[in-house]
């Protein structure tokens, strides 16, 4: 029997990858071994032994003091190398009702439902970031934007909680994906099962899995799980990168909303005066690469017969970045927000060179019987009027007003106030200030935020 290639080891191996899998795939074993030894298939002596060591494995893991040996093809047979080191022959039982297929499927579900719950902690901390700016800005007004036009007046707090509402979805998402990661694979082998007397139910108990795998090929060859936890990632990518345009926008002298700590901003190494948005910036691309983690698992699996096939060894470097990137970018929005400062007295500004309001003067004629259709033309002519004469809508005079409908009255004038614009919605879900405070209350219970009277947050 010829020795396998070198430039076959290497490109087979998957140790560069899979490393990231050697605490789920020692606990996995652990709860294997202990099955083993209650259903008599080794004995009571070899089953704690195997224990032991492995316990000995996973504490070293857990403290660091492992590194993967490139030499070894994958994570599984790292750790049973290193375990025959510490436990000797036993170590050659622990394999038993088990392939690397399931074996593999295992670690990944593992890792993804802790993955889960560290991305939901972190969504969570982006949340309260939102809040927490937003609490303590919940009077401020700014333009709202559509088509990356001035469209109407709207609270800032009403802005942010959108996101917070997106974030929440995201958190959604996830807890259903949750739902189908929560299967244990283990135990069906290489793809047939086993005709010895394990006990599934007993490892899945032990490892936290309320439901089993029903059928053991589509347990080696599942990876839908690891397509759904992508896609919300994906979701949430673009959520993210959304956030981060308009910090990038909000940052600019342009629309000058938000001002950047230096110490999550960085600076030009040409230009002195520059501070740049570079985590904003790093969020918006990282969506791109999330979406094409995403694409490529769903290419891998798109032409694949069933049951295993090594092409799944691609699986973990989608997942591992995916997981990783969304990690890291939660954490570094969260952080630029707490460093970032509403710049309250730029606001004004915004507010004062366009027909914001045109929308509230179209609503008050049809508080006095016209039309909405009709309104909405009757303001369009008086927009164009005052644009030809230079002139803003609330410089115009109810004279000037009434030209265009005897409709119009001394209060249409007060509508034509950014600030009376937000106090006059009434829809549930509005901008307006009562609307906004209750969103707020709802967002602070939820999420732990004492709020002090005065004082914002």
């Amino acid at each position: 029997m010829k020795r396998t290639d070198p430039l076959v080891e290497r490109y087979t191996s998957s140790i560069g990858v899979d490393y990231r899998l050697a605490r789920y795939d020692v606990l996995g074993s652990i709860a294997h071994a202990q099955m083993l030894g209650k259903c008599r298939i080794i004995r009571a002596a070899e089953s704690r032994r195997l224990v032991a060591g492995l316990t000995r494995i996973l504490r070293a893991v857990e403290a660091g003091r492992w590194r993967p040996d490139p030499r070894a093809e994958d994570i599984h047979t790292q750790i049973q190398q290193w375990l025959t080191r510490l436990v000797g022959p036993a170590a050659r039982t622990l394999h038993t009702a088990r392939s690397r297929n399931d074996q593999v499927a295992l670690d990944l579900r593992l890792y993804c439902r802790e993955a889960v719950a560290e991305l939901s902690a972190r969504i969570r901390e982006l949340q309260r970031s939102l809040v927490r700016i937003a609490a303590a800005h919940r009077r401020a007004v700014i333009p709202g934007y559509t088509h990356l036009q001035r469209a109407q007046p709207v609270l800032l707090a009403h802005h942010l909680l959108a996101y917070v509402e997106m974030l929440e979805r995201d958190q959604e998402r996830l807890r259903d994906a949750r739902k189908r990661i929560d299967v244990l694979p283990l135990g069906a082998g290489a793809l047939a099962g086993t005709s010895l007397p394990i006990d599934r139910r007993d490892v899945a108990k032990r490892l936290g899995f309320p439901r089993v795998a029903e059928n053991s090929i589509d347990a080696v060859s599942d990876r839908d799980f690891a397509l759904e936890l992508l896609s919300a990632l994906a979701i949430l990518g673009v959520h993210l990168s959304r956030l981060a345009e308009d910090g990038v926008l909000w940052t600019t002298e342009e629309f000058g909303i938000l001002a950047l700590d230096d110490a999550v901003a960085t600076g030009s190494s040409l230009m002195p005066q520059k501070k740049n948005p570079d985590v904003f910036e790093l969020v918006r691309g990282q969506a791109g690469i999330v979406i094409g983690e995403l694409t490529a698992l769903l290419a891998v699996l798109k032409g694949l017969p069933l049951s295993y096939n090594r092409d799944l060894q691609w699986d973990k470097r989608c997942v591992f970045g995916a997981v990783e990137i969304s990690l890291d970018a939660l954490a570094a929005l969260a952080l630029v927000l707490r460093h970032a400062q509403v710049r309250t007295a730029r606001l004004p500004a915004l507010l004062v060179s366009d027909a914001l309001c045109a929308t509230d003067l179209a609503e008050h004629l049809v508080e006095r019987g016209v039309a909405f259709a009709d309104a909405h033309g009757v303001v369009g002519r008086v927009v164009s009027y005052a644009e030809q004469r230079g002139k803003r809508l609330r410089d115009l005079s109810l004279d000037e007003l009434r030209r265009f409908s005897g409709r119009f009255d001394r209060q249409a004038l007060a509508r034509l106030d950014p600030e009376r614009s937000v106090e006059r919605k009434r829809s549930l879900g509005s901008t307006s200030p009562a609307e906004v405070a209750r969103a707020l209350a709802r967002w602070q219970r939820q999420l732990g935020i004492r709020y002090q009277s005065g004082h914002g947050i």
